[in-house]
């Protein structure tokens, strides 16, 4: 009799809950996307930065909002979990972290992330990375977790490197952004890992 392998976490653990926010060093918030959002979503899409690295699509406030919705219920149907990363002084979201790619029955995802300048400096997306991969691994029960970058992006390298997701290898031309087809850096961590000093 072949015994079934039990998820790692079960159907439904995310759905029951509401998506978290949490308080993060240097007046920093990660919380939920709103609808109030959306012109951030707009700008990050007009940013050179943000379009190197990501594939993300020029969108309309109305697009945007949309968008924004749409994250919410992926988060209801266990799809991904995107945070606005803002700034508590003025509730100003400048940034973006999530889980995408789930796997909960196989105890996996992927952390993705963009900073718009507002953002950028003073630890931001090590300090965010790290909260959300504690809340994966730790409160959610995820088993793995993992990081991909282009090799022609170091920012991303220091960030998955020091939050403790080691590399593992490289993947030939991995991902196609507007200069052509990437190679990319695979870091990952999995549950038990140790967590950088202060982390």
């Amino acid at each position: 009799m072949i015994t079934p392998i039990p998820p790692v976490v079960s159907a439904g653990r995310m759905a029951r809950q509401q998506q978290p926010s949490f308080v993060l060093p240097g007046g920093r918030e990660l919380r939920p996307w709103r609808e109030s959002d959306a012109d951030v979503l707009v700008a990050s899409a007009l940013d050179p930065d943000i379009v190197r690295w990501n594939r993300v699509e020029q969108l309309s406030l109305e697009a945007a909002r949309a968008k924004i919705a749409h994250w919410g219920q992926r988060w209801t149907e266990e799809q991904a979990a995107i945070w606005a990363i803002s700034r508590r002084a003025d509730d100003r979201a400048v940034g973006l972290i999530g889980l995408a790619d789930f796997d909960l029955r196989g105890g996996s995802a992927e952390i993705l992330y963009w900073l718009l300048p507002a953002g950028r400096g003073g630890g931001a997306a090590l300090d965010a990375t790290l909260r959300v991969s504690r809340w994966a691994l730790d409160e959610l029960g995820l088993h793995r977790i993992r990081i991909t970058h282009s090799v022609s992006n170091p920012a991303s390298c220091r960030v998955a490197r020091r939050a403790g997701f080691a590399l593992e290898g490289t993947m030939r031309s991995a991902l196609l952004h507007a200069d052509g087809w990437h190679d990319e850096h695979l870091h990952a961590r999995v549950a038990g890992d140790p967590w950088p000093a202060g982390g």
